[in-house]
């Protein structure tokens, strides 16, 4: 049985946090969805169609990493790609605390669907989606904080 991850996230952008997270969870599991959630009362910055080629684009030499997107539920999302773990990625204290209340429920929903947690490398810590939006929305320079092939 392949052992398949779903990463959630917005990525409203994808940053170095997040690639760092997928490369290094890469050789834990055959295959790893990076899966970008659709909120229709939420409305991102950048395009689905945008997130959707710069994490093709980040991901491009590693085989076992597939991009979508999806509404709903996270676990129903897993159940629905017959993934048995969702991955999260681990910045703070406070990150554990609000994920760990989820990982918590969704335990509760699909009690198969397991969640790993990494944590973030410390050049990554203070890197958020949220972040790199507002220096871009200010016009700073966020290429750092950024995969190589995300050009805002």
């Amino acid at each position: 049985m392949k052992s398949i991850a779903v990463f959630p996230g917005s990525f409203d952008p994808i940053t170095k946090g997040h690639e760092s997270i997928v490369r290094r969870a890469s050789g834990l599991f055959d295959k790893i969805i990076v899966a970008i959630g659709v909120n229709a009362s939420k409305k991102g910055m950048f395009t689905l169609e945008q997130k959707q080629k710069w994490i093709i684009d980040t991901f491009k030499d590693l085989p076992n990493v597939e991009v979508k997107s999806y509404t709903g539920l996270t676990v129903d999302f897993c159940i629905k790609e017959k993934a048995g773990y969702i991955l999260r990625g681990l910045r703070s204290n406070a990150d554990f605390e609000y994920e760990f209340t989820i990982a918590q429920m969704n335990k509760l929903l699909q009690n198969h669907v397991e969640t790993y947690f990494l944590l973030t490398e410390p050049q990554y810590s203070a890197i958020s989606s949220t972040i790199v939006r507002d220096i871009h929305r200010n016009g700073g320079d966020v290429s750092r904080f950024v995969p190589s092939g995300v050009q805002l």
